[in-house]
């Protein structure tokens, strides 16, 4: 008989990080309307400044959020980091310039260092260790849904009672989370007496996580272009190419979650690299709606595949007591492939035009492809050569 995976730890796991990745969305929809609007009377830099700026501090905690984790307990960052996130949100109401907006969001960074490296750390220790990929696609949803409901009722809520509303009903939203945290209880196993203390990096994760950047940068570059090529392509309705992406990732992380399981991580890892390769590939070669829409769907199919495979392989190199320093790597990754891949294609866009940026992603996930298949190569002769 299986495991049972949708136990009371698992299902308010998820459910609170609904909560705080729903409360993300509203903060990435109005936060740019908040800093250009008559009361900051801010521009476009100041605007993505305020989007984007959490995530420095973000990716310079996350060490210490993981090391806290593995040796404090995933609980107490949890519900610190849900709580911090809370506050924050409460605090912007009171800003009155762009330079206090900029200090709250960096504030928000350590927040959400804490929550996300000790959320992936808990549902590690909370998912059988045959049930782990399914546990990753069914977990990660909340993410996907909750950055497509938060700018709905962000928008909602603007029209409703202003920017004020916002932020109260984001500060809320992640007060609930904080609560429903709170169920999860503590999953931390204790170290054995003879395993050493985890330091800030999980080193064998490494060149696992390489891969993973790899897989983001791609989708974080098209992500960033894909609305202004599809309206250059004549698209009327432009949000359809990231409506058919996020649809595709969602179906297949419900219906098809247990394929993780099934299939070697590095193997469907090298292999989302390779159909988020070829979708690129069809976008910026096929220079039509179509195309560009059939290009979204291969290349979401490797999204959507690409997290449980990575985090699966990069837990697997991690005791139960290196689980928090070992997510933090695995999510220090998804902060650099987001940055980096937007800022790079942009640079290609800029010169020869978005096609070939989409290009330049596909030949990054390629590379990723071809870096994940000599990992697997190499695990194989390894695995070969203690059993001889």
């Amino acid at each position: 008989m299986a495991t049972p995976l949708f136990t009371r730890g698992f299902i308010a796991l998820s459910v609170s990080e609904l909560g705080y990745f729903t409360a993300a969305g509203m903060a990435v929809f109005a936060l740019p309307l908040y800093v250009t609007g008559p009361h900051l009377a801010g521009d476009e830099v100041g605007a993505g400044l305020a989007v984007g700026i959490f995530a420095i501090s973000a990716l310079a905690l996350r060490p210490v959020a993981g090391r806290l984790t593995d040796t404090v307990g995933r609980r107490p960052l949890l519900l610190g980091g849900a709580m911090v996130a809370t506050a924050c949100f409460g605090l912007l109401p009171l800003t009155d310039s762009l330079a206090l907006v900029l200090v709250v969001r960096l504030l928000a960074g350590l927040g959400e260092a804490a929550f996300v490296v000790a959320g992936f750390a808990a549902l590690a220790d909370l998912a059988p260790p045959e049930r782990m990929g399914e546990a990753l696609s069914y977990n990660s949803l909340g993410l996907y849904l909750g950055m497509a409901l938060g700018p709905v009722l962000a928008e909602a809520l603007v029209r409703a009672g202003g920017f004020t509303t916002v932020w109260v009903g984001a500060a809320g939203i992640t007060a609930l989370a904080a609560a429903v945290a709170s169920l999860v209880g503590e999953t931390r196993v204790a170290a054995a007496p003879e395993e050493v203390a985890p330091g800030f990096i999980h080193r064998p994760a490494l060149a696992v996580a390489l891969g993973f950047l790899a897989s983001l940068a791609a989708m974080g570059g098209f992500i960033a272009f894909v609305s202004l090529y599809a309206t250059s392509l004549g698209l009327e309705n432009a949000s359809i190419a990231l409506f058919v992406f996020g649809g595709v990732v969602v179906l297949c992380r419900t219906l098809l979650a247990r394929v993780p399981d099934r299939v070697p991580p590095l193997t469907l890892g090298a292999s989302s690299l390779g159909a988020i390769a070829l979708g690129l590939m069809m976008a910026a070669a096929v220079r039509h709606p179509l195309g560009l829409l059939a290009g979204i769907v291969v290349m979401a199919v490797g999204v959507a595949f690409s997290t449980p495979a990575f985090f699966s392989a990069i837990f697997a190199t991690a005791t139960p007591s290196e689980r928090g320093v070992a997510s933090a790597t695995a999510t220090a990754a998804i902060d650099l492939g987001l940055g980096i891949g937007p800022i790079a294609l942009g640079l290609v866009a800029s010169g020869w035009g978005i096609p070939w940026a989409f290009a330049a992603g596909s030949a990054i996930a390629a590379l990723g492809a071809v870096w994940i298949l000599t990992l697997r190569q190499r695990a194989d002769q390894r695995e070969v050569s203690s059993s001889s």
